[in-house]
């Protein structure tokens, strides 16, 4: 998630006066839904809300849905992908349709980038590996690249993407696909799919860079604010968020009902656009991760194992996803002076990605005294 002024569509009706007159009109903020604590009421009407998201129902035949769900309150009222949701949340194995070469890790790496995309994001992920995810030594440290991948829904298009996907991990090795609808509440499988590979695949990595792939990381920085950390002491570094809890208006991308989650509150955590985190943290995640239920929000479930670890979160300034703002409108934002120093940034079109990307890469780049941002 992403602390942005959520995507709103307001319709508002004005009765003239000494007229009948009715009339609509409609204000659009173009930044995506995000932040789990805003809590702002519906002003769309019914005939407007928001169509539900792709069904979230596991593809594997060997998990069958949890029938009790069925006999919760409520659970009839539910939109689709929330009544799915609870039918099949005890699903946590499935078939690993796409692996990397076994010597992913055979080198001790320094800093992973595990990077969360979707089955048809392959400009996205081509974009990554030819940018900041690329395989490399950076100031003497390893990095490698990951893409964790679910299946798309429509089984036309899946067999269209999973050769797709068949041909990026034949060509470079860095695809983690399993067999689940790869929707919005199936990323904390991903994230908990991915610990469990971890742990007999890739324990030697030192860090890991958890993130989406359509943030720009800047991993030269990375590697070295992670030098100055012990990978076996606890790290989880990001966007803080917290004193925020569940939205309950069906219209929201983050509905959680109570049906789901009774608490009003989320342990604090950071935003799934991107967070550091180091092995000694990622063990604790995985033992966490094995004693909770899942929770449809990724990193809000990342915050609840931290708690039951007795872990915490921690921000950091250079973790930026809500974008970069600068002090003036007559200042462009993607002037590159104020991405050299920051971690990550979120959020990125491909093409932004290549052409920051090469701005910072330049030798003669020159920035001189810059305004602070925000």
């Amino acid at each position: 998630m992403r602390c942005l002024r959520p995507l709103r569509t307001e319709v508002g009706l004005v009765v003239a006066l000494g007229t009948f007159t009715l009339f609509f009109f409609f204000n659009l903020h173009m930044s995506p839904p995000t932040c789990p604590g805003l809590k702002e009421p519906p002003s769309t009407p019914l005939a407007l809300v928001w169509p539900s998201p792709p069904p979230s129902r596991p593809l594997s035949s060997s998990c069958q849905a949890n029938a009790s769900m069925a006999s919760l309150p409520d659970f009839a009222k539910q939109p689709q992908h929330i009544r799915n949701f609870l039918l099949y949340k005890h699903c946590r194995d499935f078939v690993l349709l796409q692996d990397v070469p076994p010597d992913k890790c055979a080198q001790p790496v320094f800093l992973l980038l595990v990077i969360k995309s979707s089955p048809s994001n392959y400009e996205r992920r081509e974009l990554v590996r030819r940018t900041w995810g690329h395989e490399r030594q950076v100031h003497g440290f390893l990095v490698r690249r990951l893409f964790l991948v679910g299946t798309d829904p429509n089984p036309l298009e899946a067999l269209k993407v999973n050769r797709l996907l068949a041909m990026e991990a034949q060509m470079h090795g860095d695809i983690l696909q399993w067999d689940f609808y790869d929707s919005f509440f199936n990323l904390t499988l991903k994230q908990v799919l991915f610990l469990q590979w971890q742990e007999t695949r890739c324990t030697n990595a030192s860090f890991v860079l958890n993130g989406d792939d359509d943030v720009f990381a800047h991993t030269g920085n990375m590697v070295t604010y992670l030098q100055g950390h012990n990978p076996d002491h606890h790290l989880f570094v990001g966007h803080l968020i917290h004193n925020v809890g569940p939205i309950r208006f069906p219209w929201s991308k983050y509905y959680v009902p109570k049906v789901v989650m009774e608490d009003e509150h989320y342990p604090p955590y950071c935003g799934g656009g991107g967070f550091l985190l180091s092995r000694f943290t990622a063990t604790a995640l995985r033992r966490a991760a094995r004693t909770l239920d899942l929770f449809p929000i990724d990193d809000v479930f990342m915050g609840m194992c931290l708690k039951r670890e007795g872990l915490e979160p921690a921000s950091h300034s250079g973790v930026r996803t809500a974008g970069v703002q600068v002090p003036s409108s007559r200042l462009s934002s993607f002037d590159p002076c104020y991405y050299r120093e920051l971690l990550l940034v979120h959020r990125f079109l491909p093409y932004e990605m290549l052409l920051m990307w090469d701005a910072l890469s330049q030798p003669n780049l020159s920035c001189g005294k810059r305004t602070q941002i925000y």
